[in-house]
């Protein structure tokens, strides 16, 4: 009877979801939702491999954090440590890598649609340019940066990460996108199935363990939903961590363009993927809706 409840309410949270985005008209490609440790999918279209845009934020931290557990980083550490033939803007000298993560360097580099090609070298750009201390300035620059700095100690992340995470979890040596100097786009660029994702979001909801094996400490997990930078914005957009976003509501997330997202609440976690950026908050307060009612 336990099991049959279970898995009664992943599917009726998942008819909510699916109802939810029928009605309000929202482009899905699939959602996967995983509640008292059973699940429940439904997709719109082909499980294909797909960007997940800023949700791969939330695997470059994972991946600074198994680097540091391996005693290989310190992410506390001034960056300039990891890059030392980087010139420094005014105050950078004590940026460090969980500031990059973070997103609170105080560096300002905006997104653009040809970020990776605009400057001969990104990371001596992003860090070439003044820091108004610890400012909250969100730019996939800055993620960029903090595994160019990782990227020094272990060669290309992608392949590194490898044996440490995408093959536990069974998602073989997914493609990455490199920048024109060979090193992963970082901030986005992963290419991952709806499934895959899911996988992600499954060992971040089980604090860092996969199948009984512990990939990266939990401290790793936990951070990117704790010790949130407060700041003014809208809905949903009030509070930073690493890589996580606060909302809606006492739920959190990891949130890509287009509506690729991992919603975490309680003991569930939600799985979206999407071809529809304007209707994502509306779909991330549907999901929440429908795990709370």
């Amino acid at each position: 009877m336990q099991q049959t409840d279970a898995v009664s309410r992943a599917q009726t949270v998942l008819d909510r979801i699916v109802r939810a985005a029928e009605e309000d008209g929202f482009g899905a490609h699939a959602a996967h939702v995983r509640v008292d440790g059973r699940t429940a999918v439904r997709h719109w279209s082909e499980d294909v491999p797909r960007d997940i845009h800023s949700a791969a934020k939330g695997v470059c931290v994972l991946a600074a954090g198994i680097a540091a557990d391996e005693g290989l980083v310190d992410v506390d550490a001034p960056v300039s440590t990891y890059l030392p033939d980087v010139p420094l803007g005014n105050g950078v000298e004590a940026v460090s890598m969980r500031h990059l993560l973070g997103m609170t360097s105080g560096i300002d580099l905006p997104w653009s649609p040809t970020l990776m090609t605009d400057w001969p070298d990104l990371a001596r750009e992003f860090l070439g340019r003044p820091t108004s201390g610890r400012a909250f300035q969100y730019s996939n620059a800055s993620t960029y940066t903090a595994m160019r700095a990782l990227g020094a100690v272990v060669g290309d992340v992608a392949g590194w990460l490898g044996p440490r995470l995408f093959e536990p979890l069974g998602l073989g040596a997914p493609y990455w996108e490199h920048c024109p100097n060979g090193w992963i786009v970082a901030g986005e660029g992963l290419h991952l199935r709806a499934e895959e994702l899911a996988r992600i979001g499954r060992l971040i909801g089980d604090g860092g363990v996969w199948e009984g094996r512990r990939l990266v400490s939990s401290r790793w997990t936990d951070a990117l939903h704790s010790d949130w930078h407060e700041r003014e914005a809208g809905p949903g957009y009030t509070r930073y961590a690493l890589a996580g976003w606060g909302g809606p509501g006492d739920a959190w997330r990891l949130h890509g363009a287009y509506g690729q997202m991992l919603i975490f609440l309680d003991d569930a976690v939600v799985t979206i993927t999407a071809d529809d950026h304007l209707g994502a908050d509306q779909m991330a307060r549907r999901v929440v809706e429908a795990l709370r009612s």
